[in-house]
């Protein structure tokens, strides 16, 4: 006989169907398919709200990290026109290009310095890569005017720094200057003229000036930088496009993309994802061991009607299939009950918790610690699949023991106390 033979799975169904003579065991029975439910449910929308701060932070971190930067090894680059960029406009996967400088300084203003990244871009060609004009909160990439010196600030520093739109700011980069004193580090007065938002550690780090200023500053020349931004047509292509690109650049130059500038960060959200997967999979597990204590006292409880199937000439097959059946069509109901109410809540949690937090004037993320305020939901169908998947293995598995059980009774002992 085949597992889904009429015969052993309309004794499946009837055995699931059937109201049992203990209603303890119907409690039971109940009891692990609300659990395996509720395990497939919490299990969805726990890995749909992970996948949503997964995605809003990798959002936030491209604000102000290219998808593919190219630099040297010393740390600079000159004459990159006629160097690097004959090389990049070959690279039919990059579909925008833009140079940079980059420093570490410090910023102060009245006695509060601040320790900073100051980063020059070319206010022209920087939203071609970058996201980054969406994110000020207040001026614009083009008063960025060359030799008028302004400056743009994230606006947890110009929180810090208790600055302004117009305000004066001092800038000092490590670069030092021969003076009659002696060697001293390179000063300069940049007015405030916008502040960005990208809900990321940029906004306490990272100021942006002009490309030509900070060279300037730093007494470079006009043809060099410490890089260039790309921007790729596939964002999630980064890794494969920038090994391709190694191999053509010259030996002395070097692309990372953004996957790798992060590479410790998103190591450990994929590794907590596995970690509460697997420690959320236990809910399903618990209630499978429920289902499988149901199925080991429901086979002692139709001792009899076994017995009665053995002396009508039914094999141990037979009744191994109507438990497993009888078993896997709780774990099926469960399951599938689970993933319904699972998709709905992930993709109503957002608007549950803000509604939640609206009713009772609260707070559960703040964006200082979080990076946001809300909580996110990206629902993915291969999570639940592959939860949906775990569950119906669980459940099959809970049904093994309770069925080799039933076909190893032997119907003179089970009559004989009937």
């Amino acid at each position: 006989m085949t597992l889904f033979k009429p015969l052993s799975l309309c004794l499946g169904i009837k055995y699931t169907r059937a109201k049992s003579r203990n209603h303890f065991i119907s409690f039971i029975s109940w009891v692990s398919l609300l659990g395996i439910a509720l395990g497939v449910m919490v299990l969805i929308t726990v890995l749909s709200v992970m996948n949503g701060f997964d995605h809003e932070i990798k959002n936030r971190i491209l604000n102000l990290v290219p998808e593919v930067t190219v630099s040297h090894y010393d740390g600079e680059i000159s004459n990159w026109n006629n160097v690097l960029r004959p090389l990049l406009d070959q690279n039919k996967a990059i579909t925008a290009q833009a140079p940079f400088v980059e420093t570490e300084g410090m910023i102060n203003t009245q006695g509060n310095p601040n320790f900073g990244i100051i980063k020059g871009i070319d206010p022209n060609l920087e939203p071609k890569v970058s996201p980054i004009a969406n994110c000020l909160v207040s001026g614009s990439l083009n008063d960025l005017v060359p030799h008028e010196f302004k400056i743009i600030l994230g606006q947890d520093l110009a929180n810090n720094l208790g600055v302004d739109i117009g305000d004066t700011v001092t800038v000092i980069v490590p670069k030092t200057m021969l003076s009659a004193v002696g060697l001293l580090p390179r000063i300069k007065n940049f007015q405030v003229a916008g502040i960005f938002k990208t809900g990321y550690q940029f906004d306490n780090s990272y100021a942006l000036v002009n490309i030509q200023d900070l060279q300037a500053l730093l007494n470079l020349p006009s043809d060099q930088i410490s890089g260039v931004q790309l921007k790729i047509k596939d964002l999630y292509q980064a890794h494969a496009i920038t090994q391709k690109l190694n191999q053509s650049l010259p030996n002395d130059f070097h692309a990372i993309d953004w996957t790798d500038q992060n590479a410790n960060f998103f190591a450990a959200l994929r590794m907590e994802k596995v970690m509460m997967f697997l420690i959320l999979l236990l809910i399903i597990a618990v209630a499978v061991f429920n289902m499988l204590s149901q199925l080991v006292m429901m086979v002692t409880d139709k001792q009899s009607d076994i017995a009665i199937l053995r002396t009508l000439g039914a094999d141990r097959s037979l009744l191994i299939k109507i438990f497993v059946i009888q078993g896997f069509l709780t774990g099926c109901a469960g399951t599938l009950l689970g993933t319904v109410l699972g998709i709905g809540l992930s993709l109503s949690i957002t608007q549950i918790v803000n509604k939640i937090q609206a009713i009772f004037n609260i707070q559960f993320l703040s964006s200082n610690i979080y990076y946001i305020d809300f909580v996110p939901s990206y629902l993915k169908i291969q999570d639940v699949i592959l939860v949906a998947i775990c569950a119906l293995l669980l459940s099959l598995l809970a049904t093994i023991y309770p069925a080799i059980r039933a076909a190893n009774i032997q119907p003179a002992e089970a009559l004989r106390h009937e």
